[in-house]
C-alpha cells in the first residue's frame, strides 16, 4: 500500500510516517519537511493557490490528507480564521482537482476533520450521524468534509476523520499541559462539565490505517476513544498520574482574556463516540484515559 500524506510534519502525520513503507509527502516546503522527517520523498505544494502536480500521485493507493492551519495556536483574528478555513476548504478542493486530472487515480482518500463539527452539545452522545453545529469551527468542518466527499464522484472511497484531542508523549495539547500540571498549577477549565473527546496517538494512527484497509468504511468516522470524559475528570486523572494537585480552576473569563474567540473551543462539550470504528472491528489499544495518559507520560506513546 503506497500512501501519500499531506500535513506529515504534524503530530499525527509524524507518527503515521513510522508505520508506512516509503510514504510520500506533500508539504508547503519540501526541504523543511525533509529536515523534520528524514530522507523521504517530498513534494512542495501551496494548498490554497493551486492543485499539486501529478508526480506525487504516481502509483499511490491511499491519500491521507491532514494539512491545515493549526486551530489552537494564536488568537482567532480575522486573518487567522481565513487561514483556518482556506487551508482546509481550498486546500482540499485543490487536492481533489489534482486527483480529477489523473489517468490512474488512488483508491482511497482519508481526509482529516474535527470533533468540532458537533459544536457545543452538552451531554448528548454523538455518533457519526449527529448533525453539525453552526459555530465557526463546525461550519469549517462541514465545508471541509463536503470538499473531500467530492472524490467519491471520481471513484475513490472517502473517509472523513473527525478527530478529538490527540494524546501523545511528544507534543500536542498534552505537551503544553504538562509543565503547569507538574508545577501544581493545573486545574479544570471553567465549570469542568464539558465533555472532552480524546484519543491516544496509537489509536489515532491505528484507526487511519484501519480505515485505509477496510473497504466497508466510508464517510465520517469519529477519531476518538470509546470512553470520553469531562474536563473535570480529565484534569483530576492527569493530576493523579503526575502525582500533583489540581486545585486551581481556570475561570471562563480568564480563558476569554487569554485566548479570545478561540477560548470557545475549550468550553465546548462533545461527547463523541467512535461507533463507526467499533462497528467495523477496530480494537482500541488505549480505551481508558488513565492508561492512555500513563502511556504518554512514561514516554511510550
Amino acid at each position: 500500500m503506497r500512501v501519500l500524506i499531506s500535513g506529515a510534519t504534524g503530530l499525527i502525520g509524524r507518527r503515521l510516517m513510522v508505520e508506512l513503507n516509503e510514504p510520500r509527502v506533500l508539504g508547503r516546503d519540501a526541504a523543511r519537511a525533509r529536515r523534520k522527517l528524514g530522507p523521504v520523498k517530498t513534494f512542495s505544494w501551496q494548498p490554497e493557490t493551486a492543485p499539486p502536480a501529478a508526480e506525487p500521485f504516481s502509483g499511490v493507493d491511499v491519500i491521507v490528507h491532514l494539512a491545515g492551519e493549526p486551530v489552537g495556536e494564536g488568537r482567532w483574528t480575522a486573518a487567522k480564521k481565513r487561514a483556518i478555513r482556506n487551508s482546509r476548504v481550498l486546500g482540499t478542493r485543490n487536492l481533489i482537482a489534482a486527483v480529477k486530472s489523473l489517468d490512474q487515480r488512488p483508491k482511497v482518500l482519508i481526509s482529516a476533520s474535527a470533533a468540532g463539527y458537533y459544536g457545543d452539545r452538552g451531554d448528548q452522545e454523538l455518533t457519526e450521524t449527529a448533525e453539525p453545529a453552526s459555530s465557526f469551527l463546525a461550519e469549517v468542518c462541514r465545508e471541509w468534509e463536503a470538499e473531500a466527499m467530492q472524490a467519491e464522484k471520481l471513484g475513490l472511497r472517502v473517509v472523513t476523520a473527525r478527530t478529538g484531542l490527540v494524546l501523545a508523549a511528544n507534543g500536542g495539547a498534552l505537551g503544553r499541559m504538562l509543565l503547569p500540571f507538574r508545577l501544581g498549577m493545573g486545574g479544570q477549565l471553567g465549570h469542568g462539565r464539558q465533555w472532552m473527546p480524546w484519543i491516544h496517538i496509537d489509536d489515532a494512527v491505528g484507526i487511519l490505517l484501519h480505515a485505509a484497509k477496510t473497504e466497508s468504511l466510508s464517510g465520517p468516522i469519529n477519531l476518538v476513544a470509546p470512553n470520553p470524559v469531562t474536563n473535570k475528570t480529565f484534569t483530576r486523572t492527569l493530576g493523579q498520574v503526575l502525582g500533583r494537585p489540581t486545585l486551581l480552576p481556570v475561570p471562563r473569563l480568564a480563558l476569554r482574556a487569554a485566548f479570545g474567540e478561540m477560548s470557545h473551543i475549550l468550553m465546548e462539550s462533545q461527547r463523541a463516540l467512535p461507533k463507526a470504528a467499533l462497528d467495523s472491528g477496530y480494537d482500541f489499544h488505549h480505551p481508558e484515559l488513565r492508561g492512555a495518559l500513563e502511556s504518554c507520560i512514561n514516554g511510550t506513546g
